[in-house]
């Protein structure tokens, strides 16, 4: 595991976005085990090349007027048991950090994992999620 204070700005560029960092395993179940609306979940990592592409994107795409209604983020490698109490809500994904997912009514609507991240650029992977965006969120009412 590696040192708080170097996760801290790689924490920093989701939470400031407003995502809501889930940190342990009773986080993650009270958010997701019944919640209805859209959620994003982002598993956040500290890999350079994947992860440095994904939060710029993610931010990015979060702006679209049609987008998740709620925002929440584990970090693999500082949360583990968070980030694998999220991973159980991931259905017929194998664990992957960094990765996305889009919750729909309780379920697993839209999944990109690291393979799909670290061979995009940010635009591209922006573009992606406003696409999952447009197909599965209702417009934010915010």
């Amino acid at each position: 595991m590696i040192p708080e204070e170097m996760a801290r700005e790689m924490r920093e560029e989701l939470t400031r976005v407003g995502f809501r960092e889930l940190r342990t395993t009773e986080e993650v179940d009270a958010l997701l085990a019944k919640e209805k609306r859209t959620v994003l979940v982002v598993v956040n990592s500290v890999c350079g090349c994947a992860a440095g592409k994904a939060r710029p994107a993610i931010a990015r795409a979060v702006m679209n007027r049609v987008r998740p209604e709620i925002l929440a983020t584990v970090f693999a490698g500082q949360d583990p048991e968070a980030t694998a109490q999220a991973r159980k809500y991931f259905t017929g994904y194998p664990p992957s950090s960094p990765s996305i997912a889009l919750m729909r009514d309780g379920r697993l609507a839209f999944m990109m994992e690291r393979r799909d991240i670290e061979n995009s650029d940010p635009f591209t992977i922006a573009a992606t999620l406003v696409r999952a965006f447009n197909e599965f969120c209702t417009p934010a009412t915010a």
